[in-house]
């Protein structure tokens, strides 16, 4: 064969070769071009409505651990509505929490002494007395009982002797030390009042602990006594709205007072001071406050007993107030 028709031949294979080769890497490009778009060119996808939005599943807890309690509280609590409790605590917390300390400037001339109106408000609204009925000639003793002083026994003897009944607000801790003597006030027709377990400024506490204070006192006197508490004296004389509110809620009555001295601690002038201080400021309708570990009220009590009797006046039991 013509050798210069060999040479021809290869370069024109060559020449194919290499055009073929071009052709390629063009189309390659286009492709790669076609498929870099700018971000305005990328279908926007959108994230499907909130009701549909699906939760990865929660971690379950193996078989053989202990489920958690509170989660399945609250998936209970998602399940069914809010309680009447749970709107009543609601409501609850809407109240005033200001704190007020009951205090009186007493009197002297036979008239109750008196109180703001926005006091007697509330505790028309709560449930809440300091007075008894002021058109009758009567009384209603009453005792606080914070721990046991060594006098109680001996009140007890002097109100059995005179035929007078009393209410006996107690907390906690005597309930727990002197519970023989918590039966012999009932035993003997006194009335038992809750006055807390720890007897803590109320509006200083939150609701959840108000209701504890209440209830964990309530309980142990039931399970020792068989029977419902219905009075609260509240710790110390110090209140609010939502305090009171509360206390209702839970079916107590809220009793303050309208005569009361400092008689927790060693009076000055003795007995006689706890005498003629009381004597002194007796009135209608008056709800009497004397703390049984008081050495000077118990040797004053029967003469106090006597002449209170004496006046006209006649004991009654918290059970009978107006």
């Amino acid at each position: 064969m013509d050798k210069k028709f060999i040479g021809k031949t290869e370069r024109f294979l060559t020449l194919l070769l290499i055009v073929a080769f071009l052709v390629l890497e063009l189309t390659g490009c286009s492709r790669q071009n076609s498929s870099s778009l700018s971000e305005k060119d990328v279908p926007q996808i959108k994230s499907p409505p909130q009701s549909q939005v699906i939760e990865p599943p929660k971690e379950e807890v193996p078989d053989n651990k202990e489920k958690p309690i509170v989660s399945k509280q609250k998936l209970e609590e998602e399940k069914t509505p809010a309680s009447h409790s749970q709107e009543d605590s609601n409501n609850l917390g809407a109240l005033s929490n200001e704190k007020y300390g009951w205090g009186l400037v007493p009197t002297t001339d036979g008239t109750p002494p008196d109180v703001p109106k926005n006091w007697k408000e509330l505790l028309f609204k709560y449930d809440g007395y300091y007075l008894g009925d002021t058109n009758r000639k009567e009384v209603y003793l009453t005792f606080d009982e914070g721990y046991e002083g060594g006098y109680t026994s001996r009140i007890l003897d002097i109100l059995k002797e005179n035929n007078v009944k009393a209410a006996f607000f107690i907390t906690g801790y005597y309930l727990d030390n002197n519970e023989s003597l918590v039966r012999r006030m009932l035993n003997e027709g006194h009335i038992v009042g809750n006055h807390s377990v720890n007897h803590p400024s109320f509006p200083t506490l939150s609701l959840t602990e108000m209701k504890s204070e209440i209830k964990e006192l309530a309980n142990k006197y039931s399970k020792i006594i068989d029977e419902n508490m219905k009075y609260f004296r509240p710790p110390m004389g110090e209140f609010s709205e939502r305090s009171l509110a509360l206390v209702k809620s839970l079916g107590y009555k809220t009793i303050f007072w309208s005569i009361a001295l400092r008689d927790w601690e060693p009076l000055p002038g003795g007995a006689e001071e706890s005498y003629n201080t009381v004597i002194s400021r007796l009135h209608n309708g008056a709800i009497i406050l004397l703390h049984a570990v008081s050495k000077d009220d118990t040797i004053a009590l029967p003469r106090i007993i006597k002449t209170i009797k004496d006046k006209g006046y006649e004991f009654k039991t918290l059970d009978e107030l107006p």
